[in-house]
């Protein structure tokens, strides 16, 4: 596939308020909730640019860098920053705002890799992806060294695996 698109094109912004039900005991948004936001606004991204089906492939760590409390705003951006054949890397920032104060805080980053999928389930290809700004250019030329880190991270997790097993973990 020869087309391309440029990183704008995949950019989504999502915002919400948290509410007590999505906090901890400490008054802070659980930090799974934040992960599932974070997935939620990287697979629209990855389909805004791919106009397919995707899955996800995998999740870089997600750094808690500033708590979210109930009653701030959180907002997430997302897009596009790198592609493969039918892969794409996203990058997420995540932003907290005191809706009385207008304090804000940058609470996340966290980059995703999305495949998307043909008709057949497959991986299919996707149209590659043109960096303009400064911030998709640093984010494009450091994306090759983090797919290297996220294929050694999966050989790894891949040798565990086979060593593990599948028993239970209550045996003898």
């Amino acid at each position: 596939m020869s087309e391309s698109k440029f990183c704008k094109e995949s950019y989504v912004v999502k915002t919400s308020i948290v509410q007590p039900p999505d906090t901890n005991g400490h008054g802070t948004l659980f930090g799974g909730k934040l992960m599932a936001y974070i997935d939620d606004i990287a697979g629209i991204a990855a389909m805004r640019h791919s106009r397919k089906a995707v899955v996800t492939a995998s999740t870089d760590s997600v750094d808690f860098l500033h708590p979210i409390y109930a009653g701030n705003a959180v907002c997430l951006e997302a897009f596009v920053t790198y592609t493969g054949r039918s892969s794409m890397e996203i990058f997420v920032k995540v932003i907290s705002e005191d809706l009385l104060t207008g304090d804000r805080n940058i609470c996340a980053l966290s980059f995703l890799t999305m495949v998307a999928l043909g008709e057949d389930g497959k991986p299919a290809p996707i149209p590659k992806i043109v960096p303009v700004t400064d911030e998709e250019m640093s984010l494009y030329e450091s994306a090759k060294e983090r797919a290297e880190h996220r294929k050694r991270r999966r050989k790894d997790s891949e040798k565990r695996a086979q060593s593990f097993g599948t028993e239970l973990p209550w045996r003898e």
